[in-house]
C-alpha cells in the first residue's frame, strides 16, 4: 500500500557538506520500511567511500562508476566515458520499477563538468517508473532541473574545517 505513494523527485545540491549523507539517510529510512534501494555513483571510485562498505551489510546496492582520481578542470576522456556508463545504468534502474528508491549520487557534479547532458538527465527523470522515488545529489545542479523536482534542498556551507586546513577525514567526509 505505502509504495503507491512513492514516485517523487529529490535534489540535494549546494556547496555545503551533507548531500550524499542525506541521501543515505533516506536510504536507511526506506530500508527500514521494507523498501528496495540502489545507489548509482557518478564520480566516485568503488570501495573508497564508507557508504560503499556498509551497503551489503545494510541490504542495499551501490554501483560506483567513478575512476580512482579526482576530476579537476576539464574532464579527461576516460572520466567522460565513466560518467556515460553511470548514466546508462541509471536510465535502466530508474525505468525498471524494481527499486523503491534510486539515488543518483554526484550526478549533478557530472552535469556541472559537462560530462553528461542536461537533456539526458531531464529525459531520465521523465522516464522513471511511477512508484520509484528518485534522488539526485551533487554540487552544480542546474536550476533548470528544479522544475522537474518535488524537493530541492540546498546545502549551504557556512563554516567548514577545510577553511582551517583540516583535510577530508575517513568516516566523516568519505
Amino acid at each position: 500500500m505505502w509504495r503507491e505513494k512513492l514516485g517523487l523527485v529529490h535534489i540535494y545540491t549546494g556547496n555545503g557538506k551533507g548531500k550524499t549523507t542525506a541521501a543515505i539517510g533516506l536510504a536507511v529510512r526506506m530500508l527500514g520500511s521494507g523498501g528496495r534501494v540502489i545507489v548509482v555513483q557518478f564520480m566516485k571510485a568503488p570501495k573508497v567511500y564508507g557508504e560503499y562498505h556498509m551497503a551489503e551489510r545494510c541490504g542495499f546496492v551501490i554501483e560506483s562508476y567513478g575512476l580512482p582520481k579526482f576530476v579537476h578542470g576539464k574532464p579527461e576522456q576516460d572520466d567522460i566515458e565513466a560518467a556515460k556508463r553511470a548514466l546508462d545504468r541509471a536510465k535502466e534502474v530508474v525505468k525498471s520499477g524494481e527499486w523503491d528508491l534510486v539515488i543518483l549520487d554526484e550526478i549533478c557534479v557530472a552535469l556541472g563538468f559537462g560530462m553528461i547532458s542536461i537533456d539526458e538527465v531531464k529525459e531520465l527523470i521523465r522516464s522513471k517508473a511511477p512508484n520509484t522515488e528518485l534522488v539526485l545529489t551533487g554540487r552544480y545542479c542546474p536550476e533548470e532541473l528544479y522544475e522537474l523536482a518535488d524537493y530541492v534542498t540546498e546545502m549551504r556551507e557556512i563554516k567548514h574545517p577545510y577553511q582551517r586546513g583540516i583535510l577530508a577525514r575517513r568516516g566523516v567526509e568519505y
